[in-house]
């Protein structure tokens, strides 16, 4: 039996698995419409002849994700599931809605590398990068459970996307076939705290997937202590590549900034913000912080956040105040795969 999991299968590699058996080509097609319906069962392909579903089960694992806990707020309906893989680890994603539609951020790993000491899932440490099919998963389980149709990804949850570029970009590949799900790029969204290589990578796709940085610093010195990562890639690369993603496939670059009191939100990070992103196409995100116990860091009053935003406006930068959804179910990143995996030990 091969440990391929079946939703890692895009069409044309059923197509030539069906070739490769004698298996008539609509096989392929039917097959195909199932998985990307988010049926992983075998004995759901009701038109799918009981030998050719042994055949599928003996060269591919199915069924291989399973909801463990399902949360639905009482405040705004947001869905949050958990998430378990066959070897064990534990993942988050969360369907939220939005005038336009569903929204879903989905997870790219189980745990993270990059140690963020703001962020919960960076306290549990790594477990491994996630395929793309188990990316795109998210997606179609959580469309069936939902029972409607979602608009927009966001692969923002528990990971780095890009510490797991490869899969990231057959996720994107899987979302996007016409004859799958058939999500239009410009519905995606891919937010990374700042791996140059890959960003410059990313941007030679020629992509219309959007970008999302998480910054939540103005200075080299200051995003050091937050965020690892930027010992390796100073601002000085990062705000470059970022600027020639945005002239090179005319897309708005999204600037993620965390507001944490005493930290990062004073009226002097505002305008250094300011004149970093100074003539980008760009929108700076503002974020409440996400507390969690054992945190270091508290959220910033309103009153600061409003002086934050005023002074970023004031000079000629687009802001916009993330909405805080699912409070009530630990919506945030990490908060509940923590609760999870401390429960364990």
């Amino acid at each position: 039996m091969s440990d391929k999991f079946c939703l890692d299968l895009t069409h044309d590699e059923l197509k030539t698995w069906c070739r490769e058996k004698n298996i008539p080509a609509f096989r392929a097609d039917q097959i195909y419409r199932w998985l990307s319906s988010g049926v992983i069962n075998l004995d759901e392909m009701t038109n799918i002849p009981l030998s050719l579903r042994q055949m599928l089960n003996a060269d591919f694992v199915f069924g291989s994700m399973t909801c463990v806990r399902k949360l639905v707020s009482e405040i705004d309906g947001t869905v949050k599931f958990v998430y378990r893989l066959t070897d064990g680890n534990v993942i988050e994603t969360v369907v939220m809605r939005y005038r336009t539609g569903l929204s879903i951020c989905i997870s790219s790993q189980a745990g993270c590398k990059m140690g963020c000491s703001f962020c919960a899932s960076a306290k549990l440490g790594f477990g491994r990068s996630l395929t793309s099919g188990e990316m795109f998963a998210q997606v179609i389980l959580s469309q069936r459970e939902v029972e409607e149709r979602i608009r927009s990804v966001v692969v923002m949850g528990i990971g780095e996307p890009f510490d797991n570029y490869d899969n990231l970009i057959g996720f994107i590949k899987l979302a996007t076939d016409k004859d799958g799900l058939n999500l239009g790029a410009r519905h995606i969204t891919v937010s990374t705290c700042g791996i140059v290589p890959k960003i410059e990578e990313f941007t030679r796709l020629d992509s219309q997937v959007n970008l999302a940085i998480s910054l939540h610093a103005p200075d080299d010195e200051l995003r050091r202590e937050l965020m690892p990562i930027a010992k390796a890639y100073s601002l000085d690369e990062l705000i470059p590549a970022c600027r020639d993603y945005a002239e090179k496939t005319h897309r708005r670059i999204t600037f993620e900034y965390s507001l944490f009191a005493g930290v990062n939100d004073s009226e002097a990070h505002a305008r250094a913000l300011a004149r970093l992103l100074k003539g980008m196409l760009c929108n700076v995100n503002l974020i409440a912080a996400n507390e969690f116990p054992g945190s270091a860091y508290r959220r910033s009053s309103r009153e600061y956040v409003r002086k934050f935003q005023e002074t970023l406006e004031t000079m000629g930068i687009n802001v916009t105040l993330r909405r805080e959804m699912g409070t009530d179910i630990m919506a945030a990143c990490g908060q509940l795969r923590r609760g999870i995996e401390e429960d364990k030990k």
